[in-house]
C-alpha cells in the first residue's frame, strides 16, 4: 500500500510532495476526506503511540490550552479524530512502513526512499 495524508493547504505538506516521486500514492486530503478511526488505528499499528501521530504545533492546541495537559493516548487518539488539524502530517504509508511529520531526519529518508 502506499499512501499520503496531507493537507493541500500547508506549505510544508506541498514543499515535500514536490521533493519526492509520488507516483502510484493514492493521496488523501485530510480536511475534505477526514482520517478515519480504521486508518488512524492502522497508522497506530505502525506507531504504536497516538502522541506521535499527533501535531503539537497546531494552533488549536494552543488554542485549547492543551500544551501544560498531560494527555493519555486514549485523549490523543480522540482529539485526532475530531479535528483534522492534530494529525501530523504529511503521512506517508509506503508497504509495512510509516513516516510522519516533515522532520529533517523524516523528510531526508522519505527523499532517499521515493526518489532512487
Amino acid at each position: 500500500m502506499k499512501k499520503i495524508y496531507h493537507l493541500k493547504t500547508c506549505d510544508t505538506c506541498r514543499r515535500i510532495l514536490k521533493a519526492v516521486n509520488i507516483d502510484g500514492f493514492e493521496l488523501q486530503e485530510i480536511k475534505t476526506n477526514p482520517v478515519t478511526v480504521a486508518q488512524l488505528e492502522e497508522m497506530y499499528a505502525f506507531t504504536n503511540s497516538y502522541e506521535d501521530l499527533f501535531n503539537k504545533r497546531a494552533k488549536k492546541y494552543k488554542q485549547m490550552d492543551l500544551k501544560g495537559q498531560v494527555l493519555s493516548e486514549k485523549e490523543y487518539r480522540q482529539l485526532i479524530l475530531d479535528e483534522y488539524t492534530f494529525l501530523k502530517r504529511p503521512v506517508f504509508v509506503i508497504d509495512n512502513e510509516i513516516f510522519v511529520g516533515n522532520s529533517k531526519k523524516t523528510v531526508e529518508k522519505l527523499v532517499e526512499i521515493l526518489n532512487n
